[in-house]
C-alpha cells in the first residue's frame, strides 16, 4: 500500500480526524475529557488531538499491514471496510461539519486511483418473472401495489 494515492488518502484520514479533536460543533475548540480549555491556560487540548491523531495512524498503518501480507488483498480490504465505515459514521456524528471535508477527500480518494479503478461495472440478470432493483453508490426506492388479476 505504499503508493502516493495510500499516502495521500493516510494524510487525508489524519487529518480529518485531527479535526475532529480541535473542534466542537459549535465552531469553538473541543475540550478533552479531563483536560482544561487553552483559555484557561490548559494545554490538554493539543495532546488530545496528537493521542487521537497516533491512534488512527496505528490503526490505518496496522490495516495496511494486514493487506500487504494478505494472500488476497482485494479481499483484506474489503473485510476491513466494514470498521472504516463504523469509524467514519462515529466521527460524523459527532461532527456534522466535517460531511463536507469528508466528501472532498472521498472525491480526491478517487481520482488518485488508477482510471480502470475509477469506474465499476454491474451486471443484473432476472430469470423467470423476477424483478431486479439495484444501485451504484445510491438507493433504490421501490413501492409496489399489487395488481389485480382476474
Amino acid at each position: 500500500m505504499a503508493t502516493d494515492a495510500w499516502q495521500a488518502t493516510r494524510t487525508g484520514v489524519l487529518g480529518l480526524f485531527g479535526r475532529s479533536s480541535t473542534s466542537s460543533r459549535d465552531g469553538t475548540a473541543a475540550q478533552p475529557v479531563g483536560g482544561t480549555a487553552p483559555e484557561e491556560g490548559g494545554t490538554e487540548a493539543a495532546p488530545a488531538a496528537d493521542g487521537r491523531i497516533a491512534l488512527v495512524a496505528a490503526q490505518l498503518d496496522g490495516d495496511a499491514a494486514l493487506v500487504a501480507r494478505a494472500d488476497d488483498t482485494a479481499a483484506a480490504r474489503r473485510s476491513l471496510l466494514p470498521a472504516w465505515q463504523l469509524r467514519v459514521q462515529e466521527l460524523l456524528r459527532e461532527h456534522p461539519e466535517l460531511a463536507g471535508e469528508l466528501s472532498d477527500l472521498t472525491e480526491r480518494m478517487r481520482r488518485s486511483l488508477p482510471e480502470e479503478e475509477q469506474q465499476w461495472v454491474m451486471h443484473v440478470v432476472a430469470h423467470d418473472h423476477a424483478q431486479v432493483f439495484a444501485s451504484q453508490g445510491g438507493n433504490v426506492i421501490v413501492h409496489q401495489e399489487r395488481s389485480e388479476r382476474a
